[in-house]
């Protein structure tokens, strides 16, 4: 009596495992590659959020004619402290951050290119697919409060 696998099936483990690994390795890729950019949005709508919050404690009337001046200025300085844990690596910069204070309005916006995240994690190609992670041109959070 034989014992063991015939043989015609040697090595069919390995191939199966080879296709398996090919499909998880995507999905994992997909899940880590996109919530990434998931996370920074969700960081950018709280930054936006915080700094209209900052900018609305500034007395007017101890401010004065410098008011727009310094409710825009404590805003940018909000965005800049609620981001301040993005690597370098990410290139995110004080000029992607906007504040616009025009009549009784202020609003935060925040616009990031999305190449950035390139240098962080390449867009893998997977055919049928197409790039993934596809991301818009830019990543775009704001908040604005009308005083």
């Amino acid at each position: 009596m034989k014992t063991g696998l015939p043989r015609k099936q040697k090595g069919a483990a390995a191939i199966e495992f080879a296709l398996v690994f090919g499909i998880f390795f995507a999905v994992f890729y997909g899940l880590v590659s996109y919530s990434l950019p998931l996370l920074l949005m969700q960081s950018f709508n709280q930054a936006a959020a915080e700094a209209v919050r900052q900018a609305m404690s500034i007395d007017p009337v101890a401010a004065g004619t410098a008011y727009p001046t310094q409710v825009t200025q404590r805003a940018k300085d909000t965005v800049a402290a609620q981001l301040s844990w993005i690597p370098a690596s990410f290139q995110f910069q004080p000029s992607f951050v906007s504040a616009t204070y025009t009549g009784t309005t202020l609003t935060v916006a925040i616009t990031y290119p999305s190449a950035n995240l390139n240098s962080v994690f390449p867009a893998l190609v997977i055919p049928g697919i197409g790039n993934v992670p596809s991301l818009p041109t830019n990543l775009t959070a704001s908040s604005s409060i009308q005083f």
